[in-house]
């Protein structure tokens, strides 16, 4: 598909703490579905955004940390690229972390807008991590952070112990489930990478490009 019919705009941005032992050539290989995505030969090749004031896919290999900040032209195919992308990087990651992903409908204006149309824009939220529970970490702060910057408008930080006490509640529940239906499933297998997560956004307009 040319890049100039492409029906989206999609924005990858997050980082990603890596293992002190994780190499370029992991990386490269874990980014692949990215980069061969955008037609480009190797992770140096494709690393550049759509956009040259977005700094694209940086790796630091001082602080063994991944930044993304990164558009490619292309369709709803690409949430196959990653889906691959996000179980490559369970086995480089260091800790838990959680990567934005926004579609821009590139066929709709602001006068569609105007006129109660509806744009195919999409946010996904995924997560990826070393293990189950340092992935359930990260959505658990993401999600009393939130919370708590919501209910500020109505209620003092230090009233809000009990809400994320409740938070921390659920999450344990989710985490005894996961850790039961691994003991009742299929044979152990020695500690493992953990899986990648996504939760789409709601509605209320279109959100802004992320410029970092």
């Amino acid at each position: 598909m040319s890049s100039y019919n492409a029906p989206f705009e999609i924005h990858v941005h997050g980082q990603v703490q890596l293992r002190a032992d994780a190499s370029f050539d992991q990386l490269q290989e874990a980014l692949k579905p990215l980069w061969k995505y955008a037609g480009a030969r190797s992770l140096a090749d494709g690393a550049a955004s759509a956009y040259e004031e977005e700094p694209g896919i940086k790796f630091d290999p001082q602080e063994h940390l991944l930044q993304m900040c990164w558009t490619v032209r292309g369709d709803e195919d690409f949430r196959q690229s990653l889906d691959e992308m996000c179980m490559s990087l369970n086995e480089l990651a260091e800790q838990g972390a959680a990567i934005e992903v926004t579609f821009y409908d590139t066929d709709f204006d602001e006068d569609e807008e105007e006129q109660g149309a509806e744009s195919r824009d999409d946010f996904v939220m995924l997560f990826v991590g070393p293990t189950p529970a340092a992935i359930m970490q990260v959505q658990r702060d993401l999600l009393v952070q939130d919370v708590v910057n919501m209910m500020e408008r109505h209620f003092d930080g230090a009233e809000l112990g009990g809400v994320v006490a409740e938070i921390d509640k659920l999450f344990s529940q989710r985490f005894d489930a996961l850790v039961n239906s691994l003991e009742i499933g299929k044979p152990p297998r020695g500690p493992g990478g953990g899986s990648s997560g996504s939760g789409h956004g709601g509605s209320g307009g279109r959100r802004p490009r992320h410029l970092h």
